[in-house]
């Protein structure tokens, strides 16, 4: 007769769950490996049939009526085969669209619970900084596929990203002539791109995130073999997402490069803006105010504040911040547990603050948008943004740390505060409310 097996009880299985959990939370970095999945697989398809050539122009006889007769560069007549001629051209295309803003939503949402739960402490801080380097180069990536098409705004997106380069100081010049090959519109661009976007930073982006997943699995030291179970639900959750963005891909329009044709430097269309994860910097050239003066005979352009050293000072401190927090607070000891956002007031106020002034930030790209919609003058709706991302960080920061320190010190749950439920220490170190059920305090730093 078989032994039963061992099992844990008491105080012991409920340290178990707290540093070997399975919330639903921890599902965002998965998403995003899935997501980089569908992206490799859609994008090889793409690259069969796009052509990163620019540098003349032929007449588009394609199946597009509008566009007939018309001059086009060779990249914007591929998009339009692939959309209008390829066999799930079209399908194909969108999903690989969708892939990509939802890759880089599932890091962000993946970075934020790290962030406000502690588990880029000590040992994983090296593990944090990769993670804000998959996203950096996520952005990066995103942006290069974006300008591939040559339509008019994907050439006016890459028109502000060569302002925001040549507004480096003493070697913004060779470095935009470095990235575009000369002066803008170039036709080196776009092959660069296409190159940039097709090998070099997909194998940085594979090679961090395999370090990112060889230091995650080194730092958990779950004991025992992967449940066959798991490793099921994550072929499940591959599929989802797979079917998600599949869905996506052919219900939901995105891109429509044939609706304003090709790129063009005399022409211009409003409203316009960049996909999610760039339109920050967007709303940052909006709002910045026109500063700009000379310094040692170079010019110090209007574009340095908002497209470079505002978000490179917000990146910086991002990345640093787990040395920066064990300055703040003398903290050198090693964590296997996470927090609750409460139990750190600071580092949750200034998390709060910081995804204020992205929303602002974010925001702003549509002022445009906002004046019509609101029917108020477009310098009244930018003024407001401006006070809005100066004030409104300052405000949610002390608030948030305010409300911290009160549930903190009450132990009430804020989904259970209504009710008046309490949560009380267990001696197993799990809280318990005042049903009697126990709620698990913490969980794993991965």
């Amino acid at each position: 007769m078989t032994p039963p097996r061992h099992r844990p009880a008491g105080s012991a299985r409920a340290a178990l769950r707290r540093a070997y959990p399975d919330p639903w939370a921890f599902l965002f970095g998965e998403i995003a490996l899935y997501c980089l999945v569908v992206l490799v697989v859609t994008g090889l398809f793409l690259s069969v049939f796009y052509i990163p050539d620019v540098r003349g122009q032929i007449t588009y006889q394609g199946p597009y009526a509008p566009l007939h007769g018309q001059p086009v560069t060779g990249a914007f007549n591929s998009v339009m085969r692939i959309s209008f001629e390829v066999p799930a051209g079209l399908l194909v295309r969108q999903t690989h669209h969708w892939a990509s803003l939802v890759f880089v939503a599932a890091i962000v949402l993946h970075l934020c619970r790290i962030f406000f739960t502690g588990a880029f402490r000590r040992p994983r801080e090296r593990t944090w900084v990769v993670g804000i380097a998959v996203l950096l180069l996520a952005m990066v990536q995103g942006l290069a596929g974006h300008s591939l098409p040559d339509d008019l705004l994907s050439g006016f997106s890459l028109q502000i990203v060569w302002s925001a380069v040549l507004a480096i100081p003493v070697v913004g010049p060779e470095v935009a002539y470095l990235l575009f090959g000369g002066e803008f519109p170039s036709p080196e661009a776009i092959p660069r791109l296409f190159v940039l976007h097709t090998m070099l930073l997909p194998a940085l982006l594979v090679g961090l995130l395999a370090v990112h997943l060889g230091t995650v699995a080194r730092h958990r030291r779950q004991p025992g073999r992967r449940r066959p179970e798991r490793t099921l639900a994550s072929l499940g959750l591959l599929l989802l997402v797979a079917a998600v963005l599949t869905l996506l891909g052919g219900v939901a329009q995105i891109n429509p490069v044939w609706q304003l044709g090709p790129y063009h430097p005399a022409r211009a269309t409003s409203p316009a803006q960049p996909d999610w994860y760039l339109a920050f910097l967007d709303g940052l050239v909006r709002l910045a105010p026109p500063w700009s003066f000379e310094l040692f005979g170079y010019t110090i352009s209007e574009m340095l504040w908002p497209a470079l050293l505002l978000p490179a000072v917000a990146f910086g401190i991002l990345t640093l911040w787990p040395w920066i927090e064990r300055r703040l607070g003398g903290d050198r000891a090693t964590h296997d547990l996470l927090d609750r956002p409460r139990d750190a007031p600071l580092r949750t106020a200034v998390g709060a603050a910081g995804l204020t002034m992205f929303l602002v930030a974010f925001l702003a790209a549509g002022n445009d948008i906002l004046a019509v919609l609101l029917y108020l003058p477009l310098e009244a709706v930018t003024r407001l943004l401006q006070w809005l991302f100066v004030l409104g960080p300052v405000v949610v920061g002390l608030v948030t740390y305010s409300v911290c320190r009160s549930l903190r010190r009450s132990g009430l749950h804020p989904a259970r505060a209504a009710a008046g439920l309490r949560l009380e220490r267990t001696a197993a170190g799990g809280y318990r409310t005042a049903t009697g059920r126990a709620a698990d305090r913490g969980s794993g730093g991965r």
